[in-house]
C-alpha cells in the first residue's frame, strides 16, 4: 500500500519546488525589519548590494538592488549593525533564502526616527512648513547673521564664500554648539538673540554634514519653533544635500549645504561688478548723448542769440537795402510813367489836329467842292433842258394846245376807249386853257362807223 502511494504521489521538480516555496514565502511573510551585523558585503560593479546579517546564532543572506542602495544616507560597511526593512524570498537558481531590502538604517535609530516623523507630522499639522509663511531674502542684506559653531567646517566654508562673493556686507556670528547635550536650546537662544539685536537682515542656520544623531540638534523642537518665530528670514543649511531635518521645513528657505546658503544671501560679486560697469557704460553712453544734445541746442541758441549792436547793424544793413529797393522801386515806377507819358504825348501828337493843314485842305476841299458843283449844276441844267425838251414832247399840254381834248370822268379818270363809257355818263372834256361837261346820250360804236 506504500508503494501504491509513492506511486500517485506527484514528483516536483527542483525549480517547480523553489518557485512554490518563494511564493509561499513572499505571500506569507509581509514586509518586516531586521536587525544584524553586516558581514560578508561586495558591492557589484552594476551597483548591488550583496551582504550577509548574523546575530550570535544565525545569518542569513540578503541583496540591496542598485536603485535602493543610491538612497542610503551613510556608506555600509563591514560590521556595522543596522536595522534593514526587508521582504523574504528565494533566490531560485540555487535555492537560497535571502531577504530582498528596501531600506537600511543604523541599529538604535528606530526611536529617533519615529520622534523625527511624529515632530514632523505635528509641526505640519501646526502650518509651520506651508509656502505661504515662507519670507524672500533680501537682495542685498545690509548684514548677515550664522549661527554655528566657531569650530565648525561649516563656518569656514560660509565665511570664505562670504569673501569671495560679497566682501563688502558685515558677518556677525552667533556662537553655538551644534551637536551634543544642551546644543538644540543653545542653538534656539541664539536665533531669539539675533532677533532682539535686529542688526542682521538675514539669519543662517548651519553645520556640516554627520549621521543622524550628529544632526539632531536640528530636529528638536525647541530649534524648531525659534526658527519659525523668527522675525528675521532663516536658511537652513544642515549636513549634506541629501540630509533633512527639521529645521529645514520650518526654515523660509532650505539650502543643501552650508556654502549653499552663503550663495544664497550674497550675490557673485564680480557678476555685480561686471553688472555695475554695464550700467556705467550705460549712463555714461546716455548722459554723453544728452549732453551733446544740450550743447548742439546751445549753439542754436547762440546763433539766434545777437548782440544789441549787431542786431543794430544788421537792422541797420535791412534798412538801406530795404531803402535802396524802394529807390529802385521808385526808379523803375518813375521811367515806367515816364515812358507812359511819351507814348501818351505821342499819340496826342498823332491825334492832335492841324488847323493850318486842315484849313488848307478845307479850302481846296471848298475849291474842289465848289467846281464839282457848278459842273455838276452844268451837267444837271444840260440834262434838265434835256428831260424838260422830252418832257415838253410828251406833255399833253402840248398836245391839247395842238387842239386835241382829253376825256375824263367826274373822278378824273382818263377815258381811252369808247366801250368804258354808257348812256347817260357825266364826262369832263379838258382843252388845252380850259375844260367842259358832256353827257353820253348815244350808244359806244366802233371808231369809224360815228358818221
Amino acid at each position: 500500500m506504500n508503494e501504491m502511494l509513492s506511486s500517485t504521489t506527484p514528483v516536483w521538480s527542483v525549480t517547480e519546488l523553489n518557485r512554490a516555496v518563494k511564493r509561499l514565502l513572499e505571500r506569507e511573510l509581509p514586509l518586516l525589519w531586521v536587525s544584524g551585523e553586516i558581514s560578508n558585503l561586495t558591492i557589484a560593479a552594476s551597483g548591488h548590494c550583496y551582504l550577509s546579517l548574523k546575530d550570535a546564532g544565525a545569518q542569513v543572506r540578503c541583496v540591496m538592488f542598485r536603485n535602493r542602495a543610491l538612497l542610503l544616507p551613510f556608506k555600509l560597511r563591514e560590521g556595522m549593525k543596522v536595522e534593514a526593512r526587508a521582504t523574504v524570498s528565494l533566490y531560485e537558481a540555487r535555492g537560497d533564502f535571502q531577504l530582498n531590502l528596501e531600506s537600511m538604517r543604523p541599529a538604535g535609530l528606530g526611536a529617533l526616527f519615529e520622534a523625527f516623523e511624529k515632530l514632523k507630522a505635528t509641526l505640519a499639522a501646526e502650518g509651520l512648513f506651508e509656502a505661504a509663511r515662507k519670507r524672500p531674502l533680501p537682495a542685498s542684506p545690509r548684514a548677515i547673521g550664522i549661527v554655528t559653531s566657531p569650530q565648525a567646517a561649516a563656518l569656514r566654508d560660509v565665511l570664505s564664500t562670504l569673501r569671495r562673493r560679497a566682501p563688502h556686507i558685515p558677518v556677525v556670528l552667533y556662537p553655538s554648539p551644534v551637536q551634543g547635550e544642551g546644543a538644540a536650546d543653545t542653538l534656539a537662544a541664539q536665533i531669539v538673540r539675533a532677533n532682539a539685536r535686529a542688526e542682521v537682515a538675514v539669519l543662517i542656520v548651519c553645520r556640516g554634514g554627520g549621521s543622524i544623531e550628529d544632526l539632531w540638534a536640528f530636529n528638536e523642537e525647541v530649534v524648531a519653533r525659534a526658527i519659525a518665530a523668527s522675525q528675521i528670514p532663516v536658511i537652513s543649511g544642515v549636513g549634506h544635500e541629501t540630509d533633512f531635518t527639521i529645521a529645514d521645513f520650518v526654515a523660509d528657505v532650505r539650502a543643501p549645504t552650508p556654502t549653499a546658503a552663503a550663495e544664497l544671501v550674497s550675490s557673485d560679486r564680480e557678476a555685480q561688478l561686471l553688472a555695475l560697469a554695464g550700467m556705467q557704460r550705460r549712463l555714461q553712453r546716455s548722459f554723453r548723448q544728452q549732453l551733446e544734445g544740450r550743447m548742439q541746442k546751445l549753439d542754436f541758441l547762440g546763433r539766434r542769440l545777437v548782440h544789441p549792436g549787431e542786431r543794430l547793424q544788421r537792422q541797420a544793413k535791412q534798412l538801406a537795402e530795404a531803402g535802396q529797393a524802394l529807390l529802385r522801386s521808385m526808379a523803375r515806377t518813375l521811367e515806367r510813367q515816364r515812358w507812359q507819358l511819351a507814348r501818351l504825348q505821342q499819340q496826342h501828337a498823332h491825334a492832335k489836329p492841324d488847323l493850318r493843314g486842315q484849313a488848307a485842305q478845307l479850302a481846296s476841299l471848298q475849291q474842289r467842292g465848289r467846281f464839282a458843283w457848278q459842273q455838276g449844276q452844268s451837267t444837271a441844267q444840260a440834262r434838265l433842258a434835256t428831260l424838260a425838251a422830252r418832257l415838253g414832247a410828251l406833255n399833253p399840254e402840248a398836245v391839247l394846245a395842238r387842239g386835241y381834248s382829253m376825256v375824263e370822268t367826274t373822278e378824273g379818270a382818263l377815258v381811252r376807249d369808247a366801250a368804258e363809257l354808257h348812256l347817260g355818263q357825266k364826262l369832263r372834256l379838258r382843252f388845252a386853257h380850259s375844260e367842259a361837261g358832256v353827257l353820253v346820250n348815244d350808244a359806244p360804236v366802233e371808231q369809224g362807223s360815228l358818221f
